[in-house]
């Protein structure tokens, strides 16, 4: 066997290794990154409530008296603050549950990157601990979309068999 017919098994050997650790990342990397990001938004939305539907008074006095939009190095108050309050416990428990789902994956990330932005304005110094990570895991997200363990997967999947079955009829 001469050299380079071992450094090209080598080689072979190497591509097959990384195209299998490449599969096995596409189905694991999904799901890890959903509840990377859903953790945090989640614990944070257990915070928000005293009960179904009942905001806690905390909640409501932080975006009231001590959540400031920090924007060209002014400090303004949130406008209605009661509505931000209670759409921000809402998202911070609807969406991480889409989210380890699987469900509505894109979107949910979005919201959540949305969601990061403000509270990058709310709290600027939290950008290196805290916003940077969470904004790199809703991106991905987005870009790689929610993986097949997911229900968005598994939608995706039975719409395709019923478009077959059906012949492609709407």
């Amino acid at each position: 066997m001469s050299a380079f017919s071992t450094i090209s098994t080598i080689e072979d050997v190497v591509q097959d290794l990384v195209e299998r650790l490449a599969r096995v990342a596409l189905v694991v990397a999904p799901p890890v990154l959903r509840i990377a990001l859903a953790l945090p938004f989640f614990k944070s939305g257990l915070t928000k409530w005293d009960g179904f539907l009942s905001l806690s008074p905390a909640a409501s006095f932080l975006f009231e008296d001590e959540f400031k939009l920090h924007i060209l190095g002014h400090a303004y108050d949130f406008p209605f603050p009661a509505v931000f309050a209670y759409f921000d416990g809402i998202a911070e428990i609807v969406l991480p549950v889409l989210l380890i789902l699987g469900f509505a994956t894109r979107f949910s990330a979005l919201a959540l990157l949305v969601m990061t932005g403000v509270i990058q304005l709310v709290v600027p110094e939290g950008w290196a601990n805290f916003h940077l990570p969470w904004a790199a895991l809703a991106v991905a997200l987005m870009a790689i979309g929610p993986g097949k363990l997911s229900l968005d997967h598994l939608a995706a999947s039975l719409c395709r068999r019923r478009r077959v079955t059906d012949g492609g009829r709407p």
